[in-house]
């Protein structure tokens, strides 16, 4: 392989003191190889700091650079190992913000390890003084380095094909409220919403196992549920039991006592979690035939601001790689952040196998994912009925719509909420399949569903006026 374009030159000695990042880490005459992972970053330098030296230092400092020459630089091959930033370009419309491009040589990272990759991206780097702001926008994963990762414990088809439901969106509710309901009454109300339509019904993030509820009871009772609704609807019926725990071992003791009862679908918080924990579970599941749905508690804490942290497009493409068969994503619609086409941008990165390029979408590059298993994205915040036509326009068929509030707040009970679900579902698929406009047309579908269906008719007169229009923060 040859470097000769960007290639430090060789001395007999080392000059011992601090020089300019940019002297050997910014290097725009480099063409990036196939098997380098790219990086887009957005960063504010500090007044009086060059956008190409405030470049190259995030380079260096997330590779094998540091404030000072150091006179181990010569026991290696740094032409070899360093990052290289290849391009510096401003932000449109904004003062002082750039796009930093940087790439990064494959033997920088471990196989299989999404630990190591953002402790690497996104570790000290992000405290450094001379920068006010630092954000990972995208990364380009080179196929070399996904070939290192199982991914998904089982995928879109895979899933489709051990639950037999096809042709439309799935439906789940997240039960509310989100603590202090009894073992017992917990299952109650899973029952309910699975007999009156749904697929899937949801443990929120911060249901562990708390003196209200312990882990053990819960599974068995919500278990005992998915039983009864399965034999009266004859569908295949699914909760999502968190085993988020503690430690690695008590969390893996939650997984094998799901697999032990036969359930058919755990869930996992990936960020407070860990992707250590996460992967090891994700192995785990496909293992031993259980679907893992994934929540992103926390992500916001990372993601929201525009111009400090990682963007969820770069979590996201973190996750597939780590595992998991379901993935929060927004709504568009709902009470979560979340602009279309930023949203829709990493929803692809998700689920499909080739994306290109797209700034307009916040796609940064272009993405192969050489035949890695889909996560399907669930769309969960704030949705009720009314939304329907636009959520299975936006996220079409390989999604999962979840609705809490919008099932258990029905005036006549969580079952007939889950049966105005359904029919406004069954409606818009129908609609849709028929050829007909369903933003334009969507209230109309929904109005002539409602005449045959009073839960649904009920639904919509309830939250008839009920919007969350907020201007998004995430925007390109």
């Amino acid at each position: 392989m040859s470097y000769s374009k960007t290639q430090s030159k060789a001395k007999a000695g080392y000059d011992a003191g601090v020089q300019d990042y940019k002297l050997k880490y910014y290097t725009p005459d480099y063409t990036p190889r196939d098997t380098d992972l790219l990086a887009a970053f957005r960063f504010v330098p500090q007044p009086g700091v060059p956008p190409e030296e405030a470049a190259a230092a995030v380079a260096a400092e997330s590779s094998t650079g540091t404030w000072t020459t150091v006179w181990t630089d010569l026991l290696t091959d740094l032409d070899r190992y360093k990052g290289r930033c290849y391009d510096v370009e401003p932000v449109a419309n904004e003062d002082n913000q750039y796009i930093a491009y940087i790439a990064y040589p494959l033997d920088l990272f471990e196989e299989g390890s999404v630990t190591n990759l953002l402790t690497s991206l996104v570790g000290n780097v992000f405290g450094f003084k001379a920068l006010r702001a630092l954000r990972l926008e995208d990364i380009r994963v080179p196929i070399a380095y996904l070939k290192t990762f199982q991914g998904p414990p089982h995928g879109i088809q895979v899933e489709r094909d051990k639950l037999n439901k096809y042709g439309r969106p799935l439906l789940g509710c997240t039960i509310k409220p989100k603590l202090g309901l009894s073992a017992k009454n917990y299952g109650r109300a899973v029952y309910e919403c699975l007999r009156g339509g749904l697929d899937f019904t949801k443990d929120d993030e911060n249901i562990n196992s708390q003196p209200f509820m312990r882990w053990r009871d819960r599974f068995l009772f919500v278990q005992e549920a998915i039983e009864k609704a399965q034999a009266e609807t004859g569908e295949v019926k699914g909760h999502y039991l968190n085993v988020t725990a503690p430690t690695c071992e008590q969390m893996m003791e939650r997984a094998a006592f799901a697999k032990e009862i036969g359930t058919p679908i755990i869930m996992h918080d990936f960020l407070t979690g860990g992707f250590t924990a996460n992967t090891t579970l994700a192995k785990y599941c496909r293992d031993n035939g259980l679907l893992l749905h994934i929540h992103r508690a926390m992500h916001a804490v990372i993601d929201r601001q525009k111009t400090h942290g990682i963007h969820f497009r770069v979590l996201a493409k973190c996750l597939r790689m780590s595992g998991g068969d379901h993935l929060h994503s927004g709504t568009v619609v709902g009470k979560l952040e979340g602009e279309k086409g930023i949203t829709m941008g990493f929803v692809d990165l998700m689920r499909e196998d080739h994306i290109e390029l797209d700034r307009e979408r916040g796609i940064y590059f272009t993405q192969d994912w050489a035949s890695m298993p889909g996560v399907m994205p669930v769309a969960s915040g704030g949705i009720h009925v009314w939304h329907m036509p636009a959520l299975v326009e936006i996220f079409g068929d390989d999604s999962c719509l979840q609705f809490g509030g919008g099932t258990l707040g029905h005036p006549w009970g969580a079952a007939p909420g889950a049966t105005a679900n359904r029919v406004a579902l069954e409606a818009c698929v129908q609609a849709r399949n028929e050829g007909r406009d369903m933003m334009r047309e969507g209230g109309d579908i929904l109005r002539e569903a409602g005449r045959w269906s009073p839960e649904l008719n009920v639904a919509l007169e309830l939250w008839k006026e009920i919007k969350f229009e907020f201007e998004a923060m995430d925007t390109v």
